[in-house]
């Protein structure tokens, strides 16, 4: 099932699966309906947007091994400050560049904020529409980029 908003940074739909939100898509669905879940998930990104909310509290599918523990380490970076992918590969005793690779397997951007996850002297990458322009603007959105 999947149900989507048009937001500041252009179309997003989540999917639902089994209870969970298992992805987050940059268009609007082609098909949608909407599930208790959905429309929770759809609220708190309008919070989110809106500059009311700063943590997700969502069931979501988190994924296994290291997918999980980077995706898990990428949640707790709070609010506007960011991370680089050497101090989440310390934390989840991985290399940086299998860290990288998680952040951009990451199914659910700006949810698991693999935004807030940057080089040590580079901004890195991002799977949005826009690249890194669009990780900039959620940056700027919650006050950890003021360029």
């Amino acid at each position: 099932m999947r149900a989507g908003l048009v937001g500041p940074f252009g179309p997003v739909a989540l999917v639902e699966r089994d209870g969970l939100l298992v992805g987050l898509e940059w268009r609007l669905p082609a098909v949608s309906g909407r599930t208790a879940l959905l429309a929770e998930g759809l609220a708190q990104l309008q919070a989110y947007f809106a500059g009311r909310l700063k943590r997700f509290d969502l069931p979501m599918d988190w994924g296994s091994g290291l997918n999980a523990a980077v995706r898990r380490a990428m949640a707790e970076i709070p609010h506007g400050e960011t991370r680089t992918y050497g101090q989440i590969a310390k934390q989840v005793g991985a290399a940086p560049q299998a860290v990288g690779q998680a952040c951009g397997a990451n199914p659910l951007p700006i949810l698991i904020p693999c935004h807030r996850v940057t080089g040590t002297d580079w901004f890195g990458g991002f799977s949005a529409p826009g690249g890194v322009e669009t990780k900039a603007a959620l940056l700027r959105h919650e006050g950890a980029l003021l360029l």
